[in-house]
Order: C-alpha cells, then structure tokens, then sequence
C-alpha cells in the first residue's frame, strides 16, 4: 500500500500558503490597474503594473527554478514571500511620492512571489504518488478559495486607509501578509533534491523536453488558459467602473439599495470588487473535485472542456454590459481555468523525469507567465484604446480570445488522435 503521509502534510502546509499568501495576488490584481490609471499619464499604461508583476514572474521562473532545485523548496518559497514584501513596500512608496516609474519597479520585484508561488503546485507533487498527484495539486489550487474571500475583502477595506492616499494602505497589509504568512514554510517536509553523481543521467536538454509532443500541448493549454484569464480579469476593473459610470448599465437592486447615496464612481469600483471576488471563487472552488475529474475522465478530456468553458465566457461577455453579464462571464473565465491549468499542469508533472524537475518547470513557467505579460500588457490597450468607448473596448478584450482557443483546441485535438494512433 502506498503511504501518501508526508505529501497530504505538504499538502495541509501549502493549502494554507495559498489561503494566506496568496491574498496579495486578487488583492494587487484589484487595485493595481486602478492605481495605475492613478498614476500614469496616459489611461492606455493603466495595466501595465499587472504587466510588470507578471514580467518580474517570468523573469524569475528559471532563476527560482534553479534555487529551489540547489536549496529546496522552502529556501525558494522564503525568497518568494521576501520578494513579495519587498514589492510591496516599493509600491507603496511609488504611490506615496506618485511616482508611476517606482510603483511599476515594485510590481516587478512582486513578481518573484508570484513566480514562487506558481510552484506550490509543483511542490504538492513531489512528494506524492502518481495516484494521490492530480488530487495533490487540485487540493492545493482549492487553498487559492480562501485567498479569493480574504484578497478582496482586504482591498476594499485598506485602500483608502493608512494614508490620504488611495492603495496605499492595500500594499502595505500585502507586505504584512507576507511577512506572517512565510512562517508557514517552516513546517513544509520536502527533501531537497540530491546532488547528482557525475555519471548520473543528465536528462533531456530544453530543446528536447519542449518539443516532446505530450509536453508541447501541456504548455501550450498552460499558457492559452492562464494568459487569457489574466487578459479578461485585468480588464475587468476598468470595464465595471467605465460601463457604469458611462451609464451603458442600470445597478440591479441589491447594489442599488446597498450603495445608495454614495458617489457613483465609488460605488462601481466596489462592485468591481465583488465581480472579482466572485471570479476568484470561481478559479478555486472547483479545485476540490477537479482532480478527481481527471482520474476519472481523463486529463486531455479535463483540459478540452476548461478551453471550451473559457469560449463561453468570451460569448456570455459579447451579450452586453450589464452587471449580470460580467458576474456570469467571469465566473466562467474561473472555472475554464481551473480545468485548463490544472490539467495542464498535472499533464506536465507525468511528462518528465524527477532530475529534470527544475529544467522544465522553470522553462514551462518562463513560457506561461511569458504569454500572460503579453496579455496584460494587451489588456490597458484593447480595454481603452482600441474602441471608441468602454463598452467596445471591453467587446475587443473577448473578441481577442478567440485566435488562442482555436491554438490551444487544436494542439490538445492533435495530441489526443496522435495518441490514438499509436499501437497500444
């Protein structure tokens, strides 16, 4: 019998670094785009802070790759939530002297945690089986549900404390959090990975482990989930608050009631925040049976159906602006990625040796957070440059999904009946 001790250990340890640490991430991905239309001097840069954070996880995957394959795990997520802290502190400063070129330094100095933290669920791997794997990184990615209810609460309740200054009061409790949320790690029980002999098989190069076709597909579904669900989540702060204050939308009843009386800006941007939130759910939630999903249809089959739901999402989006529409749409955008990274991810996880751990995992992460700097750096541009008004903006954001889906269906279509053909 296997004995799975020590991984569902990790587990409990990472599931509750998610819950913790990984508030920052909805709580910088709420405010950071409308502190940068604070800051920047033309609305088309307003994104661009979300772009430097993940630009600052793509530089660091390999760099913190490579740490944690010397020095283990826990030395790699120590250094994340140091980076994080150090992030923060920078932004804040940035918005504190209204300085746009130091706040876009310290989103990304941010990006080293978020690139640590994109390997908890590698590190739920490690030390489990091939039948405990997918439901370890699943379990792992559910611990991101806390973080969906702690990150935006936190946000709307610092963001205009601490300081006259709006957001500044947020990236300083993401400095605390990471602060406390790093004593976690001292309880993490993952051996670091031997040193190799000098004839220890080096494994397959770069290029090698990339062009093998179950692994190609496994990133490429990687990169297509994540990066459109950062293109449309960037977007969709700015979306909110521009469509309502245009008066393309009526406030349902329950958000007229709640909000009555108060300034109409103010009262879409907290809106924002529960459309968020509600997207945030919707990225975590599943992750308590996806795994077992996985095992019991099929990773490919998993995969294809988050492509598919992220498709729905552009089109509930494309029926209009009204509040329901977001709310709809972005939930759907969270769970079209839960199944599609996960699934990517634990189809990556089988694809390659334990001695290539660091290699690949920090090349599939360099390649991932790549294509979600691309996105978030199209979104400012598409969501207020590309259309006469927000509300064609907004359209030009979903629109823009559709070329990638197409990419990522037909890799995942081309792998399954390349399989299929080969002898059993």
């Amino acid at each position: 019998m296997i004995d799975d001790t020590r991984a569902r250990r990790n587990v409990y340890v990472l599931v509750a670094a998610q819950a913790v640490l990984g508030a920052q991430m909805p709580m910088i991905f709420l405010v950071g785009g409308l502190a940068g239309q604070q800051l920047a001097t033309n609305i088309c840069f307003a994104t661009l802070p979300i772009s430097m954070i993940v630009l600052g996880s793509m530089l660091s995957a390999t760099p913190v790759s490579a740490f944690m394959q010397r020095f283990g795990r826990r030395a790699g997520f120590f250094l994340g939530a140091a980076g994080g802290a150090t992030g923060a502190a920078v932004s804040a400063y940035g918005l504190f002297v209204a300085s746009f070129p130091i706040f876009l330094l310290g989103s990304l100095l941010t990006g080293i945690y978020m690139s640590a933290q994109g390997f908890y669920r590698f590190a739920a791997a490690d030390t489990a089986s091939d039948e405990y794997r997918a439901k370890a990184i699943s379990y792992v990615m559910a611990g991101g549900l806390a973080s969906a209810i702690i990150g935006p609460q936190l946000a709307s309740a610092t963001s205009v404390s601490l300081s006259a200054i709006p957001f500044v009061g947020t990236y300083v409790a993401v400095m605390l959090l990471n602060l406390v949320g790093s004593l976690l790690f001292f309880f993490i029980d993952i051996p670091k990975p031997p040193k190799p002999a000098a004839d220890a098989p080096q494994g397959r190069t770069r290029w090698e482990l990339i062009t093998t076709p179950r692994i190609a597909v496994a990133v490429i579904c990687a990169m297509v989930s994540y990066a459109l669900m950062n293109l449309v989540m960037t977007s969709t702060p700015l979306a909110v608050v521009g469509c309502g204050i245009a008066g393309n939308t009526e406030l349902p009843a329950f958000f007229a009631d709640t909000f009555a009386g108060q300034e109409t800006s103010a009262t879409f941007k907290i809106i924002a925040g529960f459309v968020v939130t509600g997207h945030v759910l919707a990225m975590f939630a599943p992750s308590f049976f996806t795994g077992h999903l996985i095992n019991r249809f099929g990773v490919e089959t998993i995969v294809g159906l988050g492509l598919a739901i992220l498709g729905l999402a552009g089109i509930v989006a494309l029926q209009g602006v009204a509040l329901e529409n977001f709310f709809i749409a972005l939930i759907l955008l969270g769970i079209g990625w839960n199944f599609g990274f996960i699934g990517a991810t634990t189809m990556l996880a089988g694809a390659h040796a334990p001695h290539e751990r660091g290699r690949m995992q920090g090349l599939n992460d360099l390649l991932v957070f790549g294509g979600v700097t691309v996105a978030s750096l199209a979104s400012g541009g598409l969501m207020n440059c590309s259309g006469g008004s927000p509300v064609e903006g907004w359209a030009a954001v979903n629109y823009a999904m559709v070329p990638f889906l197409m990419l990522a269906g037909g890799a995942l279509l081309w792998l399954v009946l390349r399989q299929d053909r080969q002898p059993a």
